[in-house]
């Protein structure tokens, strides 16, 4: 209970509020040219410094107690503390999502926070490694990473980016394993049936889908994309179209047989509530149950690869041998990642696969915005309830800076 007491010492005695704005600001505040914002500036800094040092002289281990009242408040200082009983270690490496997690559409301008971005600067000086898990393709990660957090950071040998939501890893500084191409692994039997909807899905775009989506620029996967405001009615109608479409190229990628784009409306409406929804909202669904009917070949290579339906965002498919948790496994070994013990952060299914990954293998601890997909939300709250607010990610790794700063 030791612990326990000296937070109650440090929140209850400090103005430890005002100690964590001044380090803010003293972090925070863009370059000045002004002499009086200097002066202002170093003022606060001389401030903060004086405080910590009253904290340093009044707690054991004070050095410890003054930085978390500088980076944590006192929830999430406690629900460090909590974490830290529970399992004992440090987090060695984040594991982030980037779309609706770091950044979202409906709070942050679709921007990282500079808060958020200093963060991970902070958690990147102290030794803990990033990776970057998004389902965006290589060149929009990379580019907005060196953006926000500087190019000598992301080609440090200490930052991965698992991108197409693990078809691909890119670990910039590794020689020969820089660069690993997780979907060359692939029998080439599940590596045609990709080549076959690509090389179509475009091309055969029926007429109500012309111009109303895009193919995302990806490696491997093949991404749908509306032409529309993600999340708007219009989005919502091309994607569900986009989704039916799909679903039939893939039918009649996999098999000669006349019946494929019905058997695999049946065998992915089984395997998936959405989709099932989407179909049954179209008039999309095979008149009878026509399950049964499919041959194992066919229900095999179906078994393979999988149509990822986000509402309103995209249709895709990918391989099911190939997912972020696959991509992360990858990243961590490149990283040199040993015994991992890692904070995933995430909103979507692709991110569950990491956080079921993560729970199985008693390695790490996963945290999730509250706009999240049902499953996501379930996973999160039945584990350590690690539920922040939409826009907020600064708060999760606050708490989780405040866990490192308490194991010893």
């Amino acid at each position: 209970m030791e612990r326990y007491d000296l937070l109650y010492r440090l929140y209850d005695t400090f103005d430890a509020a005002g100690v964590r704005e001044e380090q803010d600001f003293v972090d925070l505040l863009p370059p000045l040219d002004s002499r009086v914002g200097l002066s202002h500036w170093q003022a606060v800094a001389d401030e903060l410094s004086n405080e910590k040092a009253r904290i340093r002289r009044s707690l054991p281990d004070g050095d410890r107690y003054a930085e978390l009242a500088a980076r944590a408040t006192r929830d999430q200082a406690f629900t460090a503390l909590d974490l830290y009983t529970k399992y004992g270690r440090a987090v060695n490496a984040l594991v982030l999502d980037v779309d609706e997690t770091l950044r979202s559409a409906g709070s942050t301008d679709n921007e990282i926070p500079r808060e958020v971005l200093h963060l991970l600067t902070e958690f990147h000086e102290s030794g803990v490694p990033i990776v970057i898990c998004t389902g965006q393709t290589l060149e929009n990660v990379k580019g907005f990473a060196i953006q926000g957090l500087g190019n000598e950071l992301v080609h440090s040998g200490d930052v991965s980016i698992v991108y197409e939501a693990g078809t691909g890893v890119f670990t910039p500084g590794h020689g020969s394993d820089t660069k690993r191409l997780l979907y060359e692994t692939l029998d080439e039997s599940v590596q045609s049936v990709f080549e076959s909807v690509r090389g179509r899905v475009i091309r055969d775009l029926p007429d109500e889908l012309r111009g109303n989506v895009h193919l995302q620029g990806n490696e491997f996967n093949v991404t749908l994309k509306p032409n529309y405001e993600t999340g708007s009615d219009d989005a919502e109608a091309v994607i569900d179209g986009g989704l039916v479409y799909m679903l039939d190229l893939l039918g009649e990628a996999v098999t000669d047989d006349p019946a494929g784009p019905e058997w695999a409306r049946a065998f992915y409406a089984e395997s998936d509530p959405e989709i099932e929804s989407v179909l049954s909202d179209r008039d999309a669904l095979p008149e009878a149950d026509v399950t049964d009917e499919i041959p194992d070949e066919v229900r095999e290579t179906f078994d393979r690869v999988t149509i990822a339906y986000y509402h309103a965002d995209a249709a895709e498919l990918s391989a099911v041998d190939l997912n972020k948790a696959a991509g992360v496994e990858a990243a961590l070994d490149v990283l040199g990642v040993d015994d991992p013990f890692v904070l995933v952060m995430g909103d979507s299914k692709s991110d569950l696969d990491v956080m079921e990954w993560v729970a199985e293998n008693d390695c790490g601890i996963s945290a999730a915005p509250d706009h999240s997909s049902p499953g996501v939300l379930d996973h999160v709250r039945d584990t350590d309830g690690l539920v922040f607010d939409r826009g907020d990610a600064s708060s999760m790794l606050r708490t989780i800076y405040a866990l490192n700063l308490l194991v010893d």
